[in-house]
């Protein structure tokens, strides 16, 4: 059993430990968190976490196998590297780092340390995206044209000025690093690399100084375009729209709105799948009723122990951030960027 200790017990961390109750694989049993609130001693009692007083005195507890960072992206880079130099796997909630320089490092250093490093970009272990990327392969959906994305919530017509997601130097972009780059992740995931990116961004909304509406052009570089917005001041929701020469696919759910239930927000994160052929009737299918964020734990749990490496390759987690790092630069100059 995998000893995993936790930092950050928000509303996200918690949603985390909350998966991995009847995991048989890993155990969480520590956690760090900075505020150390009425509610996450709460949260620490009621599961059985040991609350530490700082992040490396955690780490380098000898019985903590594996360390789970539900913290904010800029700190990802140092806790990265701490974890690695003390030999703990590491689970790092998305966005990954906050550029390739540091991409770069700590890819580096989880290898020399010969530790797990698992990304939670968890819409990649829905049944329904793997049958969707299953039929992009197989080639049922023909020679794919463009793929398109809406990611949109009120989240932030809500936030505080602390709130990290509410500044523009920790989540440049708006409702890019809360909510877009897993669509990014998707388009990786689906068609390879990206090639260049084209971002608007800009503030119509919400009270904090950030974007909320974003909208991103992609070209990949095995020749589909692809298009992306995000918005930060809105309803929530999520569509999934890639169109081949065969037919077209649409993947349509929710993104996570604060004040869910816990079980929306580990299952719900997809509730329509339809193929629609060029000729013929569209096809829809059931989409499962299916806790996202303990597929991705069980996989990282099982690459710590040994078993088959976590399903994101390190060279799709640096390119990842690589094309993050375009779009934020895209938006800046305004004019198209290439990833490099």
């Amino acid at each position: 059993m995998l000893q995993a200790a936790i930092t950050g017990l928000g509303w996200w961390g918690g949603t985390l430990v909350e998966s991995m109750q009847d995991s048989p694989n890993m155990r969480f049993s520590a956690a760090f968190t900075r505020s150390r609130s009425a509610k996450d001693q709460e949260l620490a009692a009621k599961y059985g976490l040991k609350l530490f007083d700082n992040f490396e005195t955690m780490v380098a507890d000898p019985a903590i196998g594996a360390v789970v960072l539900a913290t904010p992206p800029v700190g990802h880079h140092r806790q990265i590297l701490t974890a690695a130099r003390h030999g703990k796997h590491v689970f790092c909630e998305k966005p990954f780092v906050m550029s390739s320089a540091e991409a770069e490092e700590v890819i580096a250093a989880v290898t020399t340390a010969k530790i797990a490093l698992g990304l939670g970009y968890n819409r990649r272990f829905h049944p329904s995206w793997v049958d969707l990327k299953r039929r992009i392969k197989a080639g049922e959906l023909g020679i794919i044209l463009h793929a398109e994305c809406t990611m949109s919530g009120p989240n932030g017509l809500w936030l505080t000025r602390e709130a990290w997601r509410a500044r523009k130097e920790d989540a440049p972009c708006g409702g890019l690093f809360p909510m877009g780059v897993h669509a990014v992740d998707g388009l990786i995931d689906l068609f390879g690399a990206i090639d260049s990116v084209f971002c608007q961004s800009l503030r119509r909304a919400i009270p904090n100084d950030n974007d909320d509406t974003t909208s991103i052009l992609f070209r990949m570089k095995e020749g589909p375009t692809a298009y992306l917005s995000t918005m930060m001041a809105t309803a929530g929701t999520f569509r999934f729209q890639v169109y081949g020469s065969k037919a077209m696919a649409l993947l349509g759910g929710n993104v996570h709105v604060i004040g869910q239930s816990s079980h929306q927000r580990r299952a719900g994160l997809f509730g329509s799948y339809v193929i629609q052929p060029v000729k013929g009737d569209a096809e829809s299918i059931e989409v499962a009723d299916f806790d996202v964020n303990k597929a991705e734990l069980e996989a990282f749990a099982a690459a710590a122990n040994g078993g088959p490496a976590y399903p994101i390759p390190h060279a799709e987690m640096m390119h990842g951030v690589a094309a993050t790092e375009a779009i934020i630069k895209s938006a800046r100059s305004g004019m198209a960027e290439r990833v490099r």
